[in-house]
């Protein structure tokens, strides 16, 4: 099916062959990019590893013995022990042009080891950190000093990664270069460089053609006009005139009978523009037939020209097959598509690959690819809405270029927004929706986050994670809505929210990611992330299992597993493995009917070579594996296990029946392509006004001594600490990139700027080292910077629970001097230590782009509300700490929360609802009636007569358990009223934190009941 290729060198060499060559060349002034002349390492030199260990040591080094070196010539020298990958790179402050070059030098004093060392060079883009890859390698076979020299047209484009944002056109320009890296092998060694520099003088460059498009659709009977566009390097006129033969060439379509061949010359004359276009026409006819879509090549050629770099085609739509009748049932069109479909068309339907991986766009074609992804930060080279559109709308082009035209499913972590999109709205992560115990908000951001997802051309969001967090030291606790099952399956509206509005959702991680045994993880230097959760069938099915359920009861489309193991007594098995999970449980006696999409190169953890890792994570009931680089090298090997029987063609059946299901269901094959009337709303008002709800309902009151807070607006405040003013930090990992970063990475309100909203007299002092006096009071913003999964694992290169020495030293000078409130933006609980200076503190979790929800609730604009999805531990050393642990003393349990509104008030608001419902919630109402007397509260709004609303409140409890009209928002309000007593005047934290699991499984009696028992 495949046809070897000649190497790029060579394509590149032919091309250059056919160059016109000026009439005189002036050859390139040598020019040396970095010398290591310096006494330190140069400024812009950095080394970099997947972990610590792995990060090479870099310094600058005597290296006279270097052949042809001046006296007192210095080198790099770089100590490295590579576990997975590491090396060093040269970002430049600004490109350089190197397209007068030939190529690419440098030194290196090598200790003839046979290790392969690969160098890339670093093409166009905003930045070094964007910028297209392109790889040549070489062998450390000398020991000593020698030579590299690299014409860069024996560079090929990178093939296993490329930078999000890079462009994504396979040319290396030259014209804007930001440097370069070196990455060294998976080895111990040391290596020294100099002297890299590029040489020689380029041949000339030719012209460059390109059509509007790379591919065409067209209806029978219909006419393509094909605009052909000429560039030339850098951008100057034509010096000559320019002749460019058109023709249609050979493919699938019959001329004269599918179409009217055409050929013809297109002339440019001398003193056109780079970018001018000129077009051609080609014509199709109606052969009257149902049939597939068929091919039609276009051939461009010109002496002195470069064809593209893909030939460009036109592909007569498939018409008339019973798949393609959106009248018909989908199980009827899957079953006539599937039975058209060749064993390599099935195989790539279960094949998913990274964006940025593609060799070339042709290759989803070629493969036949059913699916493609952007991970963590893998955006367009214009990160907007509108580049996402035309990103994704060029591959779904290529995708229709195959003969069924079965379009793609793109998929991206939409994890807290669609926040991978710079200026998109971005959310409270779980663990702030979680605090909002708002299944109904959850389901609204699950609506908005789909909106936007959809309006650049995604239908697939890798959201929502449902694991349960069992131990804060995981470094993806915030993706988690808390410890509690019964809490997180609560919150799985978020799948109707995303699906009702057009875009599949994923429940991740199955099953137990949030189980896993600290120190238990083998990849890397995690310490808990993709490590193994010990347990019994009947713990894993009540604690880890329970969210999933409720997922698939919702109909959820897709389900991603862990990349941890689980362990029942008999050893640790991965999930991605595990038949037993996935297809007896999850398949069978869960009844989902979706497909299980495998996790980021999951299954190469397997044990066994490659094709056991295949063949035992499709029998094992994955549908679509997340390759995510070597999709070659994976269709290719389970199309090799298919036809050996090792994988029955029945189970291959499967699986391309449920995504093809899931296909039809989207209506990807009527609507392949952007709806962009959406694009406007990506980060509109409306959204963000959403989102700071969210943010402000997220905020948990943990401490208020002496009724801080609200602050009074007009207040003179000092504001201080790490995370007041980043909106990297408050918006947290997942977010632009895969970990997040400090700084202005996205628009959005940091909570300092919605405070000077609030208030007009603000001191603003990161350090506190501005003068401290003056003021009414102090508010202290601390927490953690951006991380995400295994990188934020505590123990991990230092991390901790702890708050930095800038923050607590902040905290101290700031509360010392006047009265104040600590917010807490961070991802998990973190050690408080002594706050005894302290009048309030705030858990603000990671509240999102929208600042001002913050700063609502601080200032009385709305109250607060939320409660503690996690136990908020006293000391580090008490983690994992749980509700319903035996041993349960935590600093403050799960689900407490102080709320500023006033509870008679919000008692009766209750009271008034439920009194619209059925027989139930009337019944309820009544008992709640008398408890509202005057005499039982006191002037603040706060309970006098405890025994009387408690009783009042319990009898209602029984009695909604019974209603069917009642809303859990009004179930948590009657129950709220309990809680306020028993955190005012009980102790009882593990009575408190059973409550509030009760509360959430629905059982509200139960609740109250225990809430009076912590009263006493």
């Amino acid at each position: 099916m495949f046809r070897a290729r000649p190497p790029l060198w060579a394509a590149l060499a032919l091309v250059a062959s056919l160059a016109v060559v000026p009439p005189a060349q002036a050859a390139a002034e040598p020019h040396t990019v970095t010398d290591f002349e310096s006494d330190g390492v140069p400024q812009g030199v950095y080394a970099w590893g997947n972990d610590a260990p792995s990060t090479p040591t870099l310094t600058v080094q005597p290296a006279q013995d270097r052949p042809d070196a001046p006296a007192a010539n210095r080198a790099l020298k770089a100590v490295y022990a590579v576990g997975q990958w590491g090396g060093w790179s040269h970002d430049l402050p600004a490109t350089q042009d190197w397209s007068p070059y030939e190529g690419f030098s440098f030194w290196v004093n090598g200790t003839g080891s046979g290790q392969k060392i690969f160098f890339e060079v670093k093409d166009g883009g905003a930045g070094a950190g964007t910028s297209e890859l392109f790889e040549s390698a070489f062998t450390d076979d000398t020991a000593g000093w020698r030579q590299i020299r690299t014409p860069f047209s024996g560079f090929t484009r990178r093939a296993d990664y490329q930078p999000g944002g890079a462009p994504t056109d396979g040319e290396l320009d030259l014209t804007a270069m930001w440097g370069y890296s070196m990455r060294l092998p998976a080895a111990s060694g040391t290596l020294l460089w100099d002297d890299v520099r590029v040489y020689g003088s380029a041949p000339p460059r030719p012209v460059r053609l390109s059509t509007g498009r790379p591919v065409y659709t067209v209806d029978e009977k219909g006419a393509v006009q094909v605009g052909v566009t000429v560039t030339t390097t850098g951008g100057a006129p034509l010096p000559a005139d320019l002749a460019v033969e058109y023709a249609t060439g050979t493919g699938t379509a019959t001329p004269g009978e599918d179409y009217t061949p055409a050929r013809g010359t297109l002339t440019f004359p001398a003193g056109t523009a780079s970018g001018a276009t000129r077009t051609f026409t080609v014509r199709t006819l109606a052969d009257g037939q149902n049939e597939v879509a068929e091919t039609i090549p276009l051939v461009l050629s010109g002496a002195g020209t470069r064809p593209p770099a893909e030939q460009p085609v036109i592909v007569i739509n498939a018409h008339g097959l019973p798949y393609l009748d959106a009248r018909r049932p989908v199980r009827q069109r899957v079953a006539d598509l599937l039975a058209r479909m060749t064993t390599e068309e099935k195989v790539g339907q279960m094949t998913q690959a990274e964006r940025g991986a593609l060799t070339k766009q042709s290759d989803i074609a070629a493969y036949a690819l059913g699916s493609l992804l952007s991970g963590g930060g893998s955006t367009p080279a214009v990160n907007t809405p509108a580049g996402w559109a035309d990103m994704i709308d060029a591959f779904q082009a290529r995708a229709l270029q195959t003969r069924l035209q079965i379009p793609l499913i793109y998929g991206v972590d939409a994890v807290h927004g669609h926040n991978n999109v710079v200026g998109a709205t971005i959310f409270p992560h779980n663990v702030g929706m979680g605090a909002t115990r708002d299944p109904e908000l959850v389901r609204q951001e699950g609506r908005i986050t789909a909106r936007e997802v959809r309006a650049t051309g995604i239908p697939w969001d890798f959201a929502p994670c449902l694991c349960v967090s069992r131990d804060d030291r995981w470094g993806r606790a915030y993706e988690s809505f808390g410890e509690d099952p019964a809490l997180v399956s609560r919150m799985a509206t978020i799948v109707d929210g995303l699906q009702d509005n057009g875009v599949l959702a994923t429940a991740k991680h199955y099953a137990g990611d949030g189980g896993t045994a600290y120190g238990s993880s083998t990849t890397g230097d995690y310490t808990i992330d993709q490590g193994v959760t010990r347990t019994t069938r009947a713990e894993l099915e009540a604690v880890h299992l329970a969210p999933f359920a409720e997922a698939v009861r919702r109909g959820v489309g897709s389900v991603m597993p862990s990349f941890s193991s689980v362990d029942f007594g008999d050893g640790p098995l991965k999930m991605h493995a595990h038949k037993e999970l996935i297809t007896d449980v999850l398949k069978g006696r869960l009844g989902f009917e979706g497909f299980v999409i495998s996790d980021w190169q999951a299954i190469d953890q397997l044990p066994g070579d490659y094709a056991s890792d295949v063949r035992t994570s499709v029998n094992a009931g994955l549908d679509m594996i997340m390759v995510p680089y070597e999709y070659p090298a994976f269709f290719t090997t389970l199309k090799g296990e298919v036809e050996a029987g090792r994988v029955p063609m029945a189970r291959i059946d499967d699986a391309v029946s449920r995504i093809l299901t899931q296909k039809f269901r989207l209506g990807l094959f009527e609507h392949p392509y952007a709806d962009r009337s959406g694009i406007a709303d990506v980060g509109s008002a409306a959204h963000r006004a959403v989102a700071r709800t969210a943010a402000a309902r997220s905020q948990v009151l943990l401490k208020n001594d002496g009724g801080l807070l609200p602050l009074r607006p007009g207040a003179k405040l000092y504001v201080a600490g790490s995370n007041a003013d980043d909106i990297g930090n408050q918006t947290g990992g997942w977010t632009v990139t895969w970990q997040g970063s400090s700084g202005p990475i996205t628009p959005g309100t940091t909570i300092l700027e919605a405070i000077r909203a609030r208030t007009p007299s603000v001191t603003y002092s990161a350090d506190a080292s501005a003068p401290l006096a003056g003021h009414d009071a102090g508010v202290v913003v601390v927490g953690e910077k951006p991380y995400a999964e295994g990188v934020g694992d505590v123990g991990r290169a230092g991390r901790t629970l702890a708050l930095s020495a800038a923050d607590r030293a902040a905290v101290d000078r700031v509360c010392a001097a006047m009265r104040c409130a600590v917010l807490v933006v961070s991802g998990r609980p973190l050690e408080l230590g002594d706050l005894t200076g302290v009048e309030a503190v705030v858990a603000s979790w990671l509240p999102g782009t929208e600042g001002a929800g913050v700063a609502d609730p601080l200032f009385g604009a709305v109250a607060y509300t939320g409660r503690l999805p996690f136990t908020w531990f006293r000391t580090a050393a008490q983690v994992p700490v749980n509700v319903g642990d035996a041993v349960y003393d935590p600093l403050y349990p799960y689900g407490w929360g102080l709320r500023t509104d006033r509870a008679r008030d919000r008692l009766k608001a209750a009271r008034d609802t439920l009194a619209r419902g059925d027989g139930p919630s009337r019944a309820a109402a009544a008992a709640l009636t008398p408890a509202l007397r005057e005499r039982a509260w006191n002037a603040d709004g706060s309970v006098r007569d405890t025994r009387a609303v408690l009783a009042a409140v319990a009898t209602a409890a029984s009695l909604l358990e019974r209603s069917r009209t009642d809303t859990q928002a009004v179930d948590d309000a009657v129950v709220s009223v309990a809680r306020d007593v028993a955190q005012t005047v009980g102790r009882r934290f593990d009575l408190q934190a059973a409550a509030d699991h009760e509360l959430s499984s629905g059982r509200l009696r139960e609740a109250v009941d225990l809430l009076a028992r912590a009263a006493r």
